[in-house]
């Protein structure tokens, strides 16, 4: 191992990115954040697009803040990694040069698109849709470049090539502008592109131009070396290292979606899930064997960490969710939580489905929209929040059972993202809701997943594990509490009745029945025990 070993971990979320500066023996040295829009309309509430000038540009605000609060001098940077939000999603003409903005992870307007890709699937017994869980969705690779192509015939011509977010940062920091040369990330292509080694890489040309005629040929277009992030996708220009000012040739690793690398960040082990919470929730977990299950429309060899099979489900919204039902009631979260810690289980008498943004797991459908059940005339914008919360949790353990249920060990579960750290009573409810402990790492996960990545493409550690044992932080454990969980132990059946009920297309009143007197039971029995 080197003497001293220093590495810049670099984070791109959805309204900022973060870069942190880790020492290998005092770890976190110091960070810098810098924050870019993102463009949503009114008009049309699937829309969200970012421009790529504008992440790069924070990146280099990023960075002069981070070397500045970590005292570290650029020249010192040993291996520089990135990981970003996905499917984020940009077309691309000669040069690699942008033709258009990101469609970013949480652009929804691809839906129709997805439903088409999925449907010929289907109709032709495609192997790779398995692997997704059964349904593609409006959040991935191929249905935003569809319907980019649908809807901007002018550019179509122009199109060269189209990128996740992370495999076009590595390509423009390395100064790769050759659509052959593109390092392409088996955590971001496996997962949101259909791309599967044993299965011979993409779908075929005939698959694709069933779909639209405007795919035709697609796969000989997504192009480049596909690889794990152990690998390096290249070297740092010199021409970004000016810009950030590293030294140039350090290495940088092949990219990783911001979540994923935020398990690894947790210290996500054989057994473990974590829970990336945030303004969605990812849901993440290893396993030796690449066990496909309905649903769940991520089991990817070699994402999350290399040498095992990484697993991908959620919600597609969270913290979302919460600022919604604030901004209704023209307040803030942190106005809202005061107090919240003194709910107790099933209170409210509200039950709350958060498909506010669709639903990603398990019905993996974008076409949905939040429900919230048992109004009364005294509820208030406080009892919607906590109702939020015990809902998001439900959720999360329907997709732990179903992970289960296809031979998935869940012996711990780690809560991150940035939710957890700061609000007490969500690890409570889901510690209840889900009855086993939850852990809480003890610091902020955030970019420790690059900053291990980094450290394996300097070789100053040779595997994942030990450089978690090294950087990762500590955790606080959240027992349930008895009486909580036995109160949601009644109310998850009804919620996983709801769920089903609702979220299919063959819902009626008789499914239904009976599931507003149960709420008030409970919550009338729930203040009566108080």
């Amino acid at each position: 191992m080197p003497h001293v070993s220093i590495v810049a971990g670099v984070d791109f979320g959805t309204l900022s990115v973060r870069v942190s500066i880790f020492d290998h023996q005092k770890g976190r040295m110091g960070s810098g954040v810098a924050e870019y829009p993102l463009v949503r309309k009114k008009e049309d509430p699937d829309h969200a697009t970012q421009k790529h000038a504008d992440h790069m540009e924070a990146l280099v605000l990023a960075m002069q803040r981070a070397l500045s609060a970590s005292g570290a001098d650029g020249r010192q940077i040993a291996a520089i990694a990135l990981d970003t939000t996905g499917s984020s999603v940009v077309p691309v003409g000669e040069g690699l040069v942008p033709l258009d903005d990101y469609y970013l992870w949480c652009d929804h307007r691809a839906w129709q698109e997805a439903a088409r890709i999925t449907g010929v699937a289907h109709d032709v017994n495609l192997e790779a849709i398995r692997w997704c869980g059964g349904t593609y969705s409006s959040e991935w690779g191929f249905a935003k470049l569809l319907h980019w192509l649908r809807n901007n015939p002018e550019k179509r011509s122009r199109m060269v090539t189209a990128l996740e977010h992370c495999d076009m940062a590595a390509a423009t920091l390395c100064g790769i502008t050759e659509p052959a040369a593109i390092p392409r990330s088996i955590c971001a292509m496996g997962h949101k592109w259909m791309w599967n080694q044993s299965l011979g890489g993409l779908p075929s040309d005939e698959y694709f131009g069933e779909v639209d005629p405007l795919l035709a040929g697609i796969g000989n277009r997504i192009c480049g070396r596909f690889a794990t992030s152990d690998q390096i996708a290249g070297r740092l220009s010199p021409l970004w290292a000016e810009r950030l000012g590293l030294s140039p040739g350090i290495p940088i690793p092949v990219g990783g979606i911001d979540a994923h690398w935020d398990a690894v960040g947790a210290g996500v082990g054989l057994g473990d899930v974590v829970n990336v919470i945030g303004t969605s929730t990812c849901i993440m977990a290893i396993s030796e064997q690449p066990n496909l299950i309905p649903g769940v429309y991520g089991v990817v060899p070699g994402s999350i960490h290399p040498r095992y099979t990484g697993i991908e489900a959620g919600l597609s919204a969270t913290g979302d969710i919460f600022d919604a039902i604030a901004r209704r009631a023209n307040s803030s979260v942190t106005a809202l939580s005061q107090n919240l810690e003194h709910y107790g289980a099933g209170e409210t008498g509200l039950l709350r489905l958060t498909w506010d943004n669709g639903d990603r797991t398990v019905l993996v459908n974008p076409e949905l929209s939040g429900v919230t059940l048992g109004w009364r005339l005294t509820s208030t914008a406080q009892d919607e929040l906590f109702a939020a919360i015990e809902g998001t949790a439900f959720h999360t353990r329907l997709i732990l059972e179903r992970m289960e249920e296809y031979g998935v060990p869940v012996h711990r579960i780690i809560n991150a993202g940035g939710i957890p750290q700061k609000n007490a009573t969500l690890n409570r409810v889901y510690a209840s809701v889900i009855n086993k402990p939850i852990l809480v790492p003890q610091s902020d996960p955030t970019s420790i997943g690059s900053a291990i990545f980094a450290f394996l493409a300097a070789g100053t550690y040779p595997t994942v594990e030990e450089a978690q044992a090294a950087l990762c932080p500590s955790y606080a454990t959240v027992e349930p509490d008895p009486r909580d969980a036995t109160v949601y132990a009644e109310m998850f059946p009804i919620f996983r009745k709801l769920y089903f009920a609702m979220g299919s297309k063959d819902a009626g009143p008789a499914q239904m029945s009976g599931l507003l007197p149960a709420l008030r039971r409970i919550a009338t029995q729930a203040i009566c025990r108080e």
